[in-house]
Parts: C-alpha cells; sequence; structure tokens
C-alpha cells in the first residue's frame, strides 16, 4: 500500500474517532487537576492523544447541561464530574435531563426542579426521579391548590401506622376534619379557620350534652348514640391534623403547619374518683357516673371478684390479675405461657392482643415502659396455678388465658363479660380499665412506693403516675391527716364535740 494513502487513512481515521466522541455526547468532557506552568498554555495535552480524541489514562469525565433560564434571562448551566468512564458520565447528564421532563413543560415546576440541580452539592448524587416524580405526580393529582378534603382521603391511602390509630385518624377525618375544613384549599388552610373548626366542635358537644340532660324523651331521643366531643378529644384531632400536614410539608405541598400554632383547651384531670357511700347512693338515685374513671372500694373489688369466681370461672383469673396487678386488658388476653413463670412469682408483658373489628391482631407493648416484669403475689400465683390446671389442652398459639374452645379471647368479648358480672353483682357501674385504676389506688393505700406502683403499671414517667392518681383511699388521707396533726404541740386540751 502507497505510505501516502496509509497516513491519509490514519488521519480520517482519527479525525472520525474525534467526531465521534462528540457526536451525542454534547457537553461531556475530560479535565484533570494537573496544573499548566504558563497562564498561556492551553489544558493539559495529555487529557488528548494523537489524532485528538481523549485520553484513556489521564483525567476524569465531566458532563455540563444547559439548564432553563430564570425570568431575568441569566443563564445557568449544571456541571458535574469526577466519574471514571465516559458511560457514568452521560447517565448522570441524562439523570439530569430525565429530572427536567418531568416538568412537562409546567414554567412554575420546571423552575422548582432547576432550583433543585443547582443547590444539589457537586459531589453528592442528584435526587432519585422516582422520588422526584411522586411529588410531581401528587402535586398534579391534586390540581396544584387541592382541598384539605381531596388531600386527607389519600394520605390515609398511604399512611403507614398501626391499624388502631389508623381507625382513629379515619374517624376524626371522617367525623370532624373533612365536614369543617375539607372544601378550603390545602395551601391557604389558616390557623383561625383551625380555631373555627375546634369551636364548632366544642359548641355542639355542649348541645349533645344539654340534650342527653333534656326531662324531655323526644330530645334525649334524638342525640342517641352520639358522643360529645371534649377536650380530650378535640386534642387528639389536632394530632391528627398536625400529622396530616406535617406530611404534607414533607411532599412540599405546603411550606409550613397552621395546626401546630392552634392554642387549645387543656384538657381537665382524669383522675380517678372513689366510689363512697354518698357517691353510690347519688348514683342509685339519679343514675349520675360522678366522673368518667370511678374506682371501687377494697370491698366492693372483694365482692365483684367473689362473684366472678362463682359466675365466671373461665374469666375470673383475668380479672383477678387485673385487678390485684394493673394489667391493660390488652395485655391480660396477650400474656403467653413463655412469659409466665409462676415458680418465680413472675410474669412479662411483652405481648399484647388487640382489635381490629372482628379480628384480632398482636402486637408488642404500647411503649417502651409497657415492656416490663411484674411480680405477683402468692394469692395471684394460686389463683393461676388453679387455672393453668384445668384451662384447656389444646390452646391457640400459647396464650394463658383462652376461651373454653382453646382460642384467644375477643378485648370486646371480655369488657362485655365484666359488665354483665358488674349489674348482675348490684355493684356501682365501672369499666374494665377501672380495675387497673383500682389496683394503683390500692397500692398506694398498702403503702407501695410510687416509682414502683409506676413500673408495675407501665408508666412512662413518674410524673404521669403521681398526677393520675392523686385521689387515695380515705384510710390513707385520714392516716396522713392524724400523722400532720401529731406534729403540732399544742398546750390548750383537744376540745370535745358537744
Amino acid at each position: 500500500m502507497d505510505c501516502g494513502r496509509y497516513r491519509s487513512w490514519s488521519v480520517a481515521i482519527a479525525l472520525l474517532s474525534a467526531w465521534r466522541s462528540s457526536v451525542g455526547t454534547t457537553g461531556c468532557f475530560k479535565r484533570c487537576g494537573c496544573r499548566p506552568t504558563g497562564s498561556s498554555e492551553g489544558p493539559c495535552p495529555r487529557l488528548r492523544r494523537v489524532g485528538g480524541t481523549w485520553s484513556i489514562d489521564h483525567g476524569t469525565w465531566y458532563y455540563q447541561l444547559e439548564l432553563p433560564r430564570v425570568s431575568g434571562g441569566r443563564r445557568r448551566q449544571l456541571c458535574r464530574g469526577g466519574f471514571r468512564i465516559r458511560r457514568d458520565a452521560l447517565a448522570a447528564r441524562d439523570h439530569a435531563r430525565a429530572l427536567l421532563d418531568l416538568a412537562q413543560g409546567d414554567a412554575t415546576l420546571l423552575g422548582e426542579i432547576t432550583d433543585l440541580l443547582v443547590a444539589s452539592r457537586r459531589m453528592r448524587p442528584l435526587a432519585s426521579v422516582d422520588a422526584v416524580r411522586r411529588k410531581v405526580e401528587a402535586r398534579r393529582s391534586l390540581g396544584g391548590s387541592t382541598s384539605v378534603a381531596t388531600y386527607l382521603r389519600r394520605w390515609l391511602q398511604w399512611c403507614r401506622v398501626d391499624p388502631n390509630t389508623l381507625l382513629a385518624y379515619e374517624g376524626h377525618v371522617r367525623v370532624h376534619l373533612i365536614p369543617h375544613l375539607g372544601e378550603l384549599s390545602l395551601d391557604q388552610l389558616r390557623v383561625d379557620d383551625i380555631r373555627i373548626m375546634f369551636d364548632a366542635i366544642e359548641s355542639n358537644g355542649a348541645k349533645i350534652r344539654l340534650s342527653q340532660a333534656s326531662r324531655d324523651a323526644a330530645v334525649r331521643a334524638s342525640v342517641r348514640g352520639l358522643r360529645p366531643a371534649g377536650p380530650s378529644t378535640c386534642q387528639r384531632i389536632r394530632a391528627t391534623l398536625r400529622k396530616a400536614l406535617n406530611d404534607a410539608i414533607a411532599e412540599g405541598l405546603i411550606a409550613t403547619n397552621p395546626a401546630t400554632h392552634v392554642r387549645m383547651r387543656r384538657a381537665g384531670s382524669a383522675g380517678p374518683l372513689l366510689w363512697t357511700e354518698e357517691r353510690v347512693d347519688h348514683w342509685r338515685d339519679t343514675g349520675q357516673v360522678p366522673a368518667s374513671v370511678m374506682v371501687w372500694t377494697p370491698q366492693q373489688t372483694g365482692a365483684f371478684l367473689d362473684h366472678a369466681a362463682k359466675h365466671d370461672p373461665d374469666l375470673y383469673p383475668l380479672f383477678h390479675l387485673i385487678a390485684y396487678r394493673g394489667l391493660r386488658r390488652g395485655e391480660a388476653v396477650g400474656l403467653r405461657d413463655l412469659d409466665t413463670a409462676l415458680d418465680r412469682a413472675e410474669i412479662t408483658i411483652a405481648n399484647q392482643i388487640t382489635a381490629i373489628g372482628r379480628g384480632l391482631h398482636r402486637k408488642r407493648p404500647k411503649s417502651e415502659s409497657s415492656n416490663r416484669s411484674i411480680g405477683l403475689d402468692t394469692v395471684t400465683v394460686a389463683v393461676l396455678r388453679a387455672y393453668r390446671s384445668r384451662r384447656p389442652r389444646d390452646r391457640n398459639e400459647g396464650l394463658f388465658f383462652t376461651r373454653p374452645d382453646g382460642f384467644a379471647w375477643h378485648p370486646a368479648a371480655v369488657s362485655r363479660r365484666f359488665r354483665r358480672l358488674v349489674a348482675l353483682a348490684d355493684l356501682p357501674r365501672g369499666r374494665l380499665h377501672d380495675l387497673r385504676h383500682g389496683a394503683a389506688t390500692l397500692a398506694l393505700a398498702a403503702g407501695v412506693d410510687l416509682k414502683v406502683i409506676q413500673a408495675t403499671l407501665g408508666h412512662s414517667t413518674l410524673a404521669l403516675t403521681a398526677d393520675t392518681y392523686t385521689n387515695v383511699l380515705p384510710e390513707l388521707s385520714h392516716a396522713a391527716a392524724e400523722a400532720v396533726a401529731a406534729l403540732v404541740p399544742r398546750r390548750l386540751p383537744t376540745p370535745v364535740a358537744a
């Protein structure tokens, strides 16, 4: 072959290679950290091979992408580098282009995505296309300025919380939030709107209570089945709204959460009251329960347990355990054999059963402090041993307390059996959970340290235990009063009542 022709072919091939390296890869190039000795010198000569192609073993790949201009017309570029091979640089460039394409002509979204690209740190990876797409699609599905109702319904569909918590969220959204706030625009929701909602809820609750106390049977019938929302319920409604709006902030739908700035009326103390003779007489005469939480005296508790042992032997041991050691309903129903050590007079609370409709759901205790060990007295150990000796042999999933057929008790069924026993025993009205309050009050009357009571009940803080059980048995308060009086020296004789 002619040497001249060979040289011309070599030059042509080199030019073709250089052309191929640039076609379809606009803005993709190499850089290195070498510094030329003179300002007049160009880029490092080692970046290119003979013929103009990029060097294989020198420098790293970069890409440069032209970004949409801002309103003032200023030019912006995205330049990133440090890629080992050209393919990685091209993939990163295409990633940035894919993010820009998500705007689909929406100038507002395009500006936001451009700002996201510009603000990203040079050595950090760009945001995931899928993550940004989900936010963009959410914005489009909500029509930009979505209503609160539309957002809340969508929020409930993907909210990942405990099933019972989700049921509470759904109730708050359906009964309160959508009727009062649903038609408002999500991005226009203000503190005053939420405050007006709670004023309306409290006003409606007052009307329901007034109707429930009416002497007119027709008026009482008009509100049958309705539950007025008190301060505690309003606090929970606000917590639901605050959670939903915080998630909206995370999605980029709103900038601030107005629910956090709403001042709420504090709920009154739900400390238990004792069923004294005077309160029992008042309840029998009027049917009015003095407080939302009522606790039996030791005599009333003993009468109930004796009645339960005779008329409901299947559930009596469970009621006895709650009354003596203060377990929650789900903790007692979910107590397992492997967590019961009667030889050591101890049980461990590491499982509970809650109801979701008619189904049962096993889960861990409600908090870390609820996961605890509880010591047992000799009477309780004897009751549990007697039950264990006669319980069904075939039992469901190793539970300690089971129905006669060996399956787990439904928590609602246990509460129904409890209420029926209370009515048949002719005792003052009470809830199954009030047995737990009674156990704490009895422990205080027995002189048990408050810190021990906190650990037994599984409260998160000592303050919660102290604030809840400020009302103790009269015997304890009387003894304290006598002890204080004995410390005061007096010269005059004690007056005697006429």
